[in-house]
């Protein structure tokens, strides 16, 4: 069957036989074609109401399996005319692959920076809050369990790159690392390849790395050779932390008071055990330096520390707070130099950081984990109002400058700031109470308290996080059994 036009001439059906891979629309349309019908595109200027035809009315597809989905702008998002998409390169284009709704000042400064910003996004994000306004386009993958097919991702993205030069592909999620990298392998795209990202997603690897590099790291051993475990247990009292090697938000961890359990958890892992590594558990508070670096230089960052550890919060159910530490002081200084080895020794060659340290018993930091993107859990915002520095606007004016060498450090300003949030137990929980003059954001979602406080004195900061944590206790608290994946994850 040949090109089949319908509903005007603004949208074309594409056959099987003209595509690069079995990439299937997700939706039938009123025509007959829908047998051969494997992408669907719209060229050219077009009323919003003709898209809504061809993409909403028809029936659901006759087809079973749909390895990828790829949607023109005004299709979903009434972006404007698609030739502010394809052809011609009179802006740079960045990709950005986001398998979470997050990043918005991410997209509205790339955008800022007069650079075309093209969304790849997850089929269940599609009515998200996405700032349409600052993107060209908007394409959805099939993500059943926030899982995406890596091959079919390469196959559509390569197909859009027959009519748009990528310049920069953006990863917004810890999820999305391995994505970002995969394709600027794939489309050789400058930025961080499949080597160094496992550095940043592969608990193994990068605890080897930062190991090798002369970096204090709990002893560790992978869940591979029987004899090396064994040697590990005997050398190692309990407790110990059994962890997923690429999971994120404490997703998967699971604790072992000695070696009988620790072997019973292993056993029970099965052939997946590969995908974990035992460690000694080490108590202490758990703190986190959030950066902008370039070349092995430090352009910002800000130490703070976590109220409870996170993997407490996650499996115990805790309220989740999170402060900046003194500045100046022996505390300061001494975790600055250890994140600073850690980038270096894990060769970020420019980008944003979220990494965790904990304190040993000993008064020694410890490298606990790192990761190429910005923070979690409202963690940017709480950094912006001690510094006014947004972490996010400043990854995407480092990946559009046109050289990371010419990025500019962000003047920051010298406050302090806290940050709580907790799942609560009313739908809308009510917050007006929280009235300091120092609160200067309130979560708005439903089921969750939260709010950041800021101030210039430190001493005021903790004060408050003292007695709103009591409160949000007392008020909100509530818990629900830990994610065992991320699709779990809200």
């Amino acid at each position: 069957m040949g090109l089949g036009v319908a509903f005007n001439h603004t949208v074309f059906y594409v056959p099987k036989r003209n595509f690069e891979r079995d990439l299937l629309y997700r939706r039938a349309n009123r025509s007959n074609l829908v047998e051969n019908i494997h992408a669907i595109f719209a060229f050219g200027d077009h009323p919003p109401h003709t898209l809504d035809l061809a993409f909403d009315a028809g029936k659901p597809s006759v087809h079973t399996s749909v390895h990828a989905l790829i949607i023109p702008p005004g299709g979903i998002c009434n972006l404007g005319p698609v030739s502010t998409v394809y052809g011609g390169k009179s802006m740079k284009t960045i990709l950005v692959v986001a398998s979470f709704f997050k990043g918005e000042r991410f997209i509205r400064e790339a955008k800022a920076q007069g650079w075309r910003v093209i969304l790849v996004t997850g089929e269940s994000l599609k009515e998200a809050a996405w700032p349409t306004d600052a993107m060209d386009a908007m394409y959805f993958m099939p993500d059943p369990d926030n899982q995406w097919n890596m091959a079919d991702l390469i196959s559509a993205v390569s197909y859009l790159a027959r009519t748009v030069e990528i310049d920069r592909i953006a990863a917004l999620d810890d999820f999305d690392v391995e994505k970002g990298a995969l394709l600027r392998e794939h489309l050789r795209v400058p930025g961080m390849g499949d080597t160094t990202a496992r550095n940043f997603r592969d608990k193994l690897a990068m605890r080897g790395r930062a190991k090798d590099a002369g970096i204090r790291v709990p002893a560790f051993e992978a869940l591979l050779n029987d004899a090396a475990i064994q040697r590990y247990l005997e050398a190692n009292p309990g407790p110990h932390v059994l962890k997923p090697r690429t999971q994120a938000n404490a997703i998967g961890i699971r604790k072992a008071e000695n070696a009988e359990e620790a072997w019973a958890h292993i056993h029970a892992l099965g052939d997946a055990r590969s995908h974990y590594l035992i460690e000694r558990f080490i108590s202490g508070p758990v703190y986190h330096v959030d950066s902008v670096s370039v070349g092995g230089e430090l352009k910002f960052s800000a130490a703070s520390v976590y109220g409870v550890p996170p993997m407490e919060v996650f499996h115990a159910g805790r309220v989740f707070t999170s402060s900046l530490i003194r500045r100046d002081t022996a505390e300061e200084k001494s975790l600055m130099k250890v994140n600073l080895d850690v980038l270096q020794g894990l060769n970020l060659r420019y980008g944003v950081s979220h990494s965790e340290y904990i304190r040993g018993e000993d008064g020694e930091f410890y490298f606990l984990e790192t990761s190429a993107r910005v923070g979690g859990a409202n963690i940017a915002e709480m950094v912006e109002a001690a510094t006014g520095v947004n972490l996010w606007q400043e990854w995407a004016r480092l990946e559009t400058a046109e050289s990371p060498d010419h990025y500019q450090t962000p003047t920051s300003s010298s406050g302090y700031a806290g940050l709580l949030n907790t799942l609560a137990k009313q739908r809308n929980p009510d917050m007006s109470g929280f009235d300091a003059p120092e609160v200067v954001w309130k979560m708005q979602k439903d089921q969750h308290a939260g709010l950041i406080v800021a101030s210039k004195s430190y001493d005021r900061v903790q004060e408050l996080v003292g007695e709103y944590t009591q409160r949000f206790y007392d008020e909100f608290f509530t818990r629900m059994p830990a994610a065992e994946n991320a699709s779990q994850l809200g």
